[in-house]
């Protein structure tokens, strides 16, 4: 117990750090988004160049471990959407943001920092694999039943450019990408930028999680809180919960990668889910609540994640 309470308060706690050096001012709040830009435009795909340059990919890539993630995550779309129209009325589009909310993980900011301190960095390369289609995948998915569902959605062709254009664009894609060519080509990484990109990457996690900890002050608990406990309690129980049920009593795939796929799917909803809500326009009330609530709550839930694991395990 003692060894779960380090790894995960010494997480949450570079958060509070971050989020009451907002608050109280001693860092700037418009500093906050240049911050994240720079996490995830430039030091986290270094990271993920490095470490795709090396990595055993038919280890990492493994469709049985990412099948049991990503089903898992599909299934808690649909039943946090069939929640939001059964019980709470929510419109088609209203709902598609509510399943969002549900499903798409905060795999870089909290996920890596807790599978680094729980698991070691040899760890890590398995929870590339996930962030390596989690964005691309997922947020297309979304865009596409939200173009679907919605009454003045756009056409299935604009949708599926617009989604193309963001993936080409997206910087850790690009980041992977290169790591991957160089790791199949069998080249090396001219020493000047190994060093580079070495020393870009080893900023990352705290500075990720002060980060992410200043930008929770931009939101607020507002009416649709209930609605918003319900997400975050999908996000953070039941999609790790199917996760362990398919990685491991389904395809038995290794207990190592089963834990990381476990936890990976057992982290907070990501702060993508208010930019999705807020290019819709549609429940930015929900993706703000559960934000915050899926975030604080992750304290415990990730806490019992890996006691249960533990327990688990072989």
């Amino acid at each position: 117990m003692t060894v779960v309470l380090n790894i995960v308060g010494s997480v949450f706690l570079l958060i509070a750090v971050g989020y009451f050096s907002v608050r109280a001012g001693l860092f700037p709040a418009d500093g906050v988004k240049g911050l994240l830009e720079f996490i995830q435009n430039f030091a986290v795909p270094c990271l993920l160049f490095q470490a795709m340059t090396s990595v055993d990919l038919g280890a990492v890539f493994d469709p049985k471990y990412l099948f049991s993630f990503y089903c898992g995550a599909f299934i808690t779309f649909v039943t946090a959407i069939l929640i939001a129209v059964s019980v709470f009325k929510r419109r088609p589009g209203e709902a598609i943001v509510v399943g969002f909310s549900a499903y798409f993980t905060n795999t870089v900011l909290v996920g890596l920092p807790i599978i680094s301190r729980a698991y070691g960095e040899e760890s890590l390369p398995l929870a590339y694999g996930i962030i390596g289609i989690h964005s691309p995948l997922l947020m297309t998915f979304g865009m596409l039943a939200m173009e679907l569902f919605r009454r003045d959605g756009e056409s299935l062709a604009r949708t599926m450019a617009g989604a193309c254009r963001r993936i080409m664009v997206n910087p850790m894609l690009i980041g992977i990408a290169v790591g991957l060519s160089i790791n199949l080509s069998g080249l090396e990484v001219p020493g000047i930028i190994d060093s580079a990109t070495q020393t870009m990457a080893a900023g990352v996690l705290p500075a990720a999680l002060f980060g992410l900890g200043g930008a929770l002050n931009q939101y607020r608990l507002l009416e649709s809180w209930p609605q918003a406990t319900i997400s975050s309690a999908l996000k953070l129980v039941l999609h790790p919960l199917l996760v362990l049920l398919l990685s491991r009593y389904v395809f038995a795939i290794p207990w190592e990668m089963a834990r990381i796929a476990v936890i990976m799917a057992a982290m907070p909803t990501g702060l993508s889910v208010y930019i999705f809500a807020s290019y819709y326009n549609r429940a930015t009330d929900i993706a703000a609540n559960t934000l915050l609530i899926s975030t604080a709550m992750s304290a415990l839930s990730v806490s019992g994640w890996l006691l249960a694991l533990e327990r688990l395990g072989p």
